[in-house]
This record gives C-alpha cells, sequence and structure tokens, in this order.
C-alpha cells in the first residue's frame, strides 16, 4: 500500500510513520514523505520513507500541482496530512472540490474554526468547559483589564499556532508587557486563568459521522523544555497512558456542541488538550485537528490510530466498526526523546530508579 505522509521534518509525520512500520502487522506500507524544508530530517530517514520529495508550501500557488502530480506519478492509495496548514488547504479545497487521494480530513467550518483558540473558547465558554479567557492584539493599551477580569495569574499563548508557542505563565504587567516584545510575530494572544493541575490529552477518530476510537493520556515533561520560559515545547517526554472514560465524556460533549455549531460531519482524527484547575476539573485549553507527536506511544501501547486511520480509508471490511475506547495496563508510563523510539513501563519500576 502507497501512503503519501506530509511534513515529515516533523516529529508527529515521523511517529505516524513508525507507527505504522514498527506497530501496525496489517499490510506492508510503502511510506512517501514530503516537506517544505530541505533541511528535514525526515526526507532522509531511508528506513521510514521509500522515496521524499520538497514540496512548495501549503499557501504556495504551486502547492497543488506539485502534490498532485507526486500522487500521480506514485501511484498514491491515500494520504496523511499533519500539518496544520495542509490540513486547512485540504479541507479548503475538500468543500469546493474532489481530493485528488483518499485522506481523513474535517470539514473547513470546524478544521477553521479550531485552530483559532480565542474562536473555541468564545463557543465553548457557554457549557463551561473552558477555562475564562481573555483575548487582545499586541498593540493593546491597557493590559490592566487582563489582569482585572482574570484575577490572579494567568498562562498567556498565541491564539494559533502549535508547540507552545507564545506561552508563558503571568504574575504581574511588566512580564507580560516584556512577553509581547520578545514575541514579535505573535498578532493575537489569549490569557487564560492559569490551572495548576495534569495536563491530559483525548485522542478521537471520528469516521462518517460516527466516533469509534478514543483513548486518554497525561503529558507530564517535555523535549528540551528548560529552552522555552514556559516549559512546554509540545514534545511530551514523560507522560502516563490513562483510563478515564470522564475525559472521554467531556471531549465528546464539547466535540458535539461544536460539531452542532459549525454544521460539520463528525469526521476527522482530534486530540482534545485538558489542564485539571485545583479541584481536578479538567478544562479544554486547546483541540488539534491532526494526530501529535507522540501518537507512537500510543501505538506502542496497543492503540494505534495510525493504523485505524489507514484501515478505515482503506475500507477494510474487517475493521470494527463498533465504538471503542482504548484500554491500557494500570500503572503505564513512557518516556521518548527526538531520535528514540519510545520505552514503556510500569510507573513502580521508574520510581524503583529514583529510590
Amino acid at each position: 500500500m502507497k501512503i503519501l505522509i506530509t511534513g515529515v521534518g516533523g516529529p508527529t509525520p515521523r511517529s505516524f510513520a513508525i507507527s505504522l512500520k514498527k506497530y501496525s502487522f496489517y499490510k506492508r506500507f510503502e511510506l512517501i514523505g514530503t516537506d517544505i524544508n530541505p533541511l528535514s530530517i525526515g526526507l532522509y530517514q531511508n528506513e521510514l520513507f521509500n522515496k521524499t520529495f520538497v514540496v512548495p508550501g501549503a499557501t504556495s500557488l504551486d502547492y497543488w500541482s506539485s502534490i498532485e502530480k507526486i500522487i500521480k506519478d506514485n501511484n498514491i492509495d491515500l494520504a496523511i496530512i499533519l500539518p496544520e496548514l495542509e490540513v486547512m488547504e485540504w479541507s479548503k479545497r475538500k468543500e469546493t472540490q474532489s481530493l485528488p487521494c483518499k485522506a481523513l480530513i474535517p470539514d473547513w467550518s470546524m478544521a477553521d474554526l479550531l485552530v483559532d483558540k480565542s474562536k473555541m473558547t468564545e463557543i465553548l465558554k457557554d457549557i463551561d468547559i473552558v477555562p475564562p479567557s481573555v483575548t487582545f492584539d499586541r498593540n493593546h493599551q491597557n493590559l490592566k483589564e487582563v489582569f482585572d477580569v482574570l484575577q490572579g495569574n494567568f498562562w498567556v499563548r498565541s491564539t494559533s499556532g502549535t508547540s507552545g508557542l507564545g506561552s508563558l505563565k503571568v504574575e504581574d504587567e511588566d512580564s507580560l508587557k516584556n512577553w509581547i516584545q520578545i514575541n514579535p510575530n505573535v498578532q493575537t494572544f489569549i490569557a487564560s486563568k492559569f490551572l495548576p493541575g495534569r495536563n491530559l490529552a483525548c485522542k478521537m477518530l471520528y469516521y462518517n459521522g460516527k466516533l469509534l476510537r478514543t483513548a486518554t493520556a497525561e503529558r507530564v515533561n517535555y523535549i528540551m523544555a528548560k529552552v522555552a520560559p514556559s516549559g512546554i515545547t509540545g514534545n511530551t517526554s514523560f507522560g502516563r497512558l490513562l483510563n478515564e472514560p470522564h475525559l472521554v465524556e467531556e471531549s465528546k460533549r464539547a466535540m458535539d456542541f461544536l460539531f452542532k455549531h459549525t454544521g460539520a460531519k463528525q469526521h476527522g482524527f482530534f486530540t482534545v488538550d485538558f489542564k485539571e484547575d485545583e479541584n481536578s476539573k479538567p478544562y479544554i485549553t486547546e483541540i488539534n485537528v491532526r494526530h501529535v507527536a507522540f501518537t507512537q506511544c500510543f501505538a506502542a501501547a496497543g492503540a494505534n490510530f495510525a493504523s485505524d486511520t489507514v484501515r478505515l480509508l482503506n475500507e477494510d471490511p474487517e475493521f470494527d466498526l463498533n465504538y471503542k475506547m482504548y484500554e491500557f495496563e494500570k500503572d503505564l508510563i513512557f518516556l521518548r526523546d527526538v531520535d528514540s523510539l519510545p520505552i514503556l513501563m510500569k510507573e513502580k519500576e521508574l520510581l524503583k530508579k529514583l529510590s
């Protein structure tokens, strides 16, 4: 089976490829990778990708002609679109014409809403599932208003983008002013009440109007956390694989509300991120319209969303279309780094090393 995976310079597409090559027993896969940066390491990882190509950016006028040629010349069966900008471009195209090959792409109305954290937060605020928040642009004159509304420490970040872009815990106005100045490429910020609890994620696979697969996890530490003032880089180095139906229920409650609001079909792969407050109540901080970098950790533990996605797109007659929440062994954690396969172990084994 020939599969196109885009954005292979990033950790998420390579994680998806590893999930197929190492942890899936569905079929043999020939993976074709693309990236806009000729220096991207994924373009040269021959153990993962049979062929790779440098392509124009998603907003370039030459993007579609380049992608379509690759798909035609290599007899691509289906595409896995992972960079956010490309998901948006494929979603936009799906509104008006057919896609050049099979791909799991959300409707434009849903994708357009979710990539803007401030829009998503505004829609969900009435169902008590997002933290109190204020959106402001970098030229906002009276920053004291933000402190007046949020009443205490808050978390500030860009309204768009991933990997904790522009994120910082803010405790005073001078810190906020300085942070705005050293992030000149961020035009609009969202400030949200600081939540001290666990950092959680719920993965949700929808297909043709149905929720088919879910799984939950906790992000504890991040790769290269010291380089980011917030300590968050978007790449989890240590996490826990969880069995938390309540988190799935809250994710579904939010997603149902958003699908109804946008009129979008329940279709696509979404990662719902939560942070808990001091009373362990989870609030949604963002919803990604794609897989995220530690998808291979789920696959290693038996929740192979990459394989599930491929089997659905391939219309595998043996795929169980009944809903399933993946469950893991109790106390199961994962450790990962940029250039290594994940390690799964029981947390009590980790604690022995620390004692």
